[in-house]
């Protein structure tokens, strides 16, 4: 379980924080989407919980911060931009590298190689890795000491929707076996295909805090309930305005 409170990032030169006051809460068992255009402050939010960041807050990884628990890498998996490293070595060097930095056995490595189906790339070299197989090789770095927790910065960007359907078919599949997930995202229809819980931030603060099927039927497709005597006709209105500005709108009875 991730507990992330009063997330404040330091002042901007006569901007406000990019980061203000957020606290929210994401559960083991359950995917949790954060949610924001970009330059809401979603990548901003996760480095100031991964105390990559300077700023005010505090967020506790199944009840301590980050800098007090022994092994990081083996409680919090992340994914922040490109995979990091030289563009010269192998799929599989890298990983073993990064076995050995964490302290879990080399065989590890090939394991996360089949979990993220890229074992025919392991003697691929890092420079020459599509985007997608990059997004796939940087969650098999996240994988690799088994953490309790993912922290995923817009996991699926780039991606094509065969790509996407995999990757958060993993991580649901992750969050069923008790894992905690949390991963950003831009597009509110993504958030409420992938996520159990959608926590939604506009210029730095926190807007809403629902889970999906809430999200979906109020922020998704909200809807006004009117009481009028000339019913048949507004819905004719809306439906002119509707074609004419080419928007989405339904009106029902």
């Amino acid at each position: 379980m991730i507990q992330a409170t009063g997330l404040t990032s330091s002042p901007r030169k006569e901007l406000p924080p990019a980061v203000d006051d957020v606290s929210f809460e994401a559960h083991a068992g359950r995917v949790t989407a954060l949610l924001g255009a970009p330059g809401a402050g979603k990548t901003t939010a996760l480095r100031l919980m991964l105390e990559l960041q300077r700023g005010r807050g505090i967020t506790y990884f199944r009840g301590r911060p980050l800098h007090r628990i022994p092994h990081p890498a083996r409680e919090v998996g992340v994914l922040l931009g490109d995979v990091p490293g030289h563009p010269a070595r192998t799929v599989r060097g890298h990983l073993r590298m990064l076995c050995a930095a964490a302290g879990v056995p080399v065989r590890r490595a090939d394991e996360v190689l089949e979990a993220a189906g890229i074992v025919s790339l392991r003697d691929e070299r890092l420079g020459s890795l599509s985007r997608g197989m990059d997004r796939r090789l940087g969650l098999a770095c996240a994988l690799l000491p088994d953490p309790h927790t993912l922290v995923l910065d817009e996991p699926a960007r780039g991606l094509s929707a065969a790509e996407s359907q995999w990757l958060y078919g993993t991580l649901r599949a992750y969050a069923a076996q008790g894992g905690t997930v949390l991963c950003t995202t831009a597009d509110p229809k993504e958030a409420a295909r992938i996520a159990d819980h959608v926590v939604t931030l506009e210029r730095g603060r926190i807007v809403a805090d629902q889970a999906a099927a809430d999200f979906s039927r109020t922020r998704l497709r909200p809807r006004v309930a009117v009481r009028s005597p000339h019913a048949a006709r507004l819905s004719a209105l809306l439906a002119q305005e509707a074609r004419t500005t080419r928007r989405s709108v339904e009106a029902v009875h």
